[in-house]
């Protein structure tokens, strides 16, 4: 179980539900299968799937959760074809057209009798929570996906008190520095990809994949007044991804050197791997986020 996104929130008090208590809570929110007229639910389900029979995996003070989504697909082509037909029959039948909130009333028929024959799509979100140093972290390409974990999780436990995770000085400030002064951070390196947004009111964007960041046609763009909003980095030799403005990881990459110590540990059933990666997967992120923090001024108190 490695994240390949990271979405990250800070604890504005400390979390004091010890586990237990927490797989209580979650089970009263178990994931329920969709009913026929239903068209989304979304609930708790194992971390370890078959594997395992809790909602909470917990593993040197972190703490695994995994929220199960399950939505009807409608297309909107679909949709906008029986409307379409119904309206004209309506409309040819009593000679008027059909508007407002008349037209709205038989788009929710034709979406109700369309839900029972939907088919349904089930996504599964992990996330883990760091009760010790403040974290909730949501493996999540998607900011509106993560802001839906959280918006389970505070309804399930009664109150959330998390902040999305932000920083005293701006990092694009930072990274623009960086690639101005063509030097990365202790212990990061910069790699081949950013993205460089104009100010002012004609703001255009620039995205460079697979070039020298440190070339004179970049230091040309940020001459001009352009700012990092994106920037890939590799931290420590351990792992590579691409970080953006709002502090927003993505594509997080773990080295073949920690995937391999992974596979050194000895485990044999599926469960036994996935604590393993679990561990392993959490102490490499247990380092590297306090000197996220660290690079762009400190964290936001």
């Amino acid at each position: 179980m490695w994240f390949r996104n990271l979405c990250l929130y800070r604890f504005t008090k400390p979390l004091e539900a010890a586990p237990e208590e927490l797989e209580q809570q979650l089970a009263e929110r178990h994931f329920q299968p969709l009913g026929s007229l239903q068209p989304e639910t979304m609930g708790w389900t194992e971390p370890l799937g078959k594997e395992g029979a809790q909602l909470i995996h917990a593993a040197g003070g972190y703490l695994m959760l995994c929220a199960r989504r399950e939505e009807k697909i409608l297309p909107a082509a679909a949709v906008r074809e029986l409307l379409e037909a119904r309206l004209e029959e309506v409309e040819a039948r009593e000679g008027r057209r059909v508007r407002g909130r008349e037209k709205q009333r038989m788009k929710d028929e034709v979406l109700l009798d369309m839900l029972p024959r939907a088919f349904s799509r089930s996504q599964r979100q992990y996330a883990y929570l760091d009760p010790k140093n403040g974290w909730l972290v949501i493996d999540s390409a998607s900011r509106n996906r993560a802001e839906a974990f959280i918006g389970l999780l505070r309804e399930t436990l009664g109150s959330l008190p998390v902040v999305p995770f932000k920083t005293k000085e701006s990092p694009a400030a930072h990274m623009t520095r960086w690639l101005q002064e063509q030097r990365a951070p202790a212990g990061f390196e910069v790699m081949d990809e950013c993205e460089l947004r104009a100010t002012g009111e004609e703001a255009g964007v620039v995205r460079i994949r697979k070039e020298d960041l440190f070339s004179e046609e970049v230091g040309a763009h940020l001459d001009a007044g352009k700012q990092v909003t994106r920037l890939a980095l590799r931290f420590d030799e351990r792992m590579s991804f691409l970080i953006d403005e709002e502090l927003h990881l993505k594509r997080l990459r773990f080295e073949d050197t920690v995937l391999d110590e992974a596979a050194e540990t000895g485990a044999g059933t599926p469960a036994e791997h996935f604590d393993a990666d679990f561990a392993l997967m959490t102490l490499e992120l247990a380092r590297l986020l306090p000197r996220l923090g660290e690079l762009f001024g400190g964290m936001e108190d």
